[in-house]
């Protein structure tokens, strides 16, 4: 064989080995990637199996009584990271979610409350009669009467969170501890 063809066989074997070689490490290190962020996921929760949280059975000294939740709600609750439950006082009702892990399926409730017709308007912070802050915003649509819904999201260590967003980058990077618990009231007119 002359030199210039063994020279050429020579490169084009090591060419294919690296390429192939390192197109197979890639895919090996995708994989691994893969299988440690579905060991450290949390199972999706056994529609069938009960919800081990206990709810508040008051709120602000006012007796609750659970809600049944809609079937859309009810759907939504089977695929989330976590128990939601819906509850009243007679004058307010009550979104309780216990989040368990950092997700993207707990949006703000002004986004919420768009997506089922609502118009949003003065959004902003307030504070409670306990001092608690939230956000609070106007939801209104049309014929109806206009509500006052408020939100915010608390980590097992008490910090407090009135932006999802902020919540969501904080749990995710660990500089928020779960379970969470993420509250929405919604009355007629007033704050919480």
């Amino acid at each position: 064989m002359q030199p210039s063809k063994v020279h050429w066989l020579a490169n084009r074997f090591v060419h294919r080995v690296l390429h192939k070689g390192i197109f197979g490490i890639a895919m090996l290190l995708c994989i691994a990637w893969n299988l440690g962020h579905a060991l450290r996921a949390p199972a999706a929760a056994d529609a069938s199996a009960p919800q081990g949280h206990e709810w508040p059975s008051t709120w602000d000294g006012a007796s609750l009584r659970p809600l049944a939740l809609s079937p859309v709600e009810d759907a939504f609750a089977r695929r989330f990271p976590g128990a939601i439950a819906r509850m009243t006082d007679g004058s307010r009702t009550l979104v309780l979610r216990q989040v368990d892990a950092p997700t993207r399926m707990l949006h703000p409730s002004a986004d919420c409350y768009r997506a089922l017709g609502y118009r949003i308007a003065q959004a902003r912070l307030e504070q409670d009669a306990r001092q608690r802050l939230w956000r609070c915003f106007a939801a209104q649509r049309p014929g109806a009467v206009p509500l006052r819904v408020c939100e915010r999201i608390v980590d097992a260590e008490g910090q407090a969170f009135t932006d999802t967003s902020a919540w969501y980058w904080a749990a995710a990077i660990g500089r928020s501890t779960g379970p969470w618990q993420a509250d929405t009231v919604a009355q007629v007119g007033s704050a919480p």
